[in-house]
């Protein structure tokens, strides 16, 4: 059944919004993001963006909710940083690690010679103290995709998870912090 499918979402003072050939900017303080869309239009209507589907089937109102949080996220991290924090287990051999620019280096992992990499997505901000890796970004997904990484490179294979409890684990996920 086809029916009106209508979503508003509230633009926060200091956020510039542009709509331009199916495509949304969010604009503050220098930083940018855009997103495209298709399958429903989106009006500007004062401090308001609407997102709008005359005709929706569930395919379309499933566009606009997943679409609607995307934007919200945005709004969100322009406010303030998703911050990811990640702790480093070992009980066989010592890990160190190493920024080399939008690389992580994980050395002597279970006493491998060759070190594991983890890519650290543009505008995403790494840190490193001791045992704990901390991952800000603006962006939720860039912020969640690169502590994924992290976690996926230290993965173990081929041995025994009971014995090998080695690796990098996601301990919070993005809260958002005051910037």
């Amino acid at each position: 059944m086809k029916r009106e499918i209508k979503e508003t979402i509230e633009v926060p003072e200091g956020i510039n919004v542009e709509i331009k050939d199916r495509e949304i900017s969010v604009k503050k303080d220098g930083n940018e993001f855009s997103r495209k869309y298709k399958g429903f239009e989106v009006r500007k209507e004062g401090n308001n963006l609407i997102l709008i589907n005359i005709k929706a089937t569930k395919k379309e109102k499933k566009l606009i909710k997943t679409f609607a949080a995307h934007l919200r996220n945005i709004m969100k991290g322009l406010k303030e940083e998703y911050v990811y924090q990640l702790k480093v287990c070992f009980v066989h051999f010592p890990v160190s690690l190493e920024l080399k620019g939008d690389i992580l280096l994980i050395k002597n992992f279970l006493g491998e010679k060759v070190p594991r990499r983890a890519k650290i997505l543009p505008g995403v901000k790494a840190k490193i103290e001791k045992d704990t890796i901390t991952i800000s970004s603006y962006d939720k997904e860039k912020a969640g995709q690169t502590a994924a990484n992290i976690e996926t490179a230290s993965k173990i294979r081929n041995r025994d998870r009971r014995v090998f409890q080695d690796g990098i684990f996601i301990t919070k996920k993005a809260k958002g912090k005051q910037a």
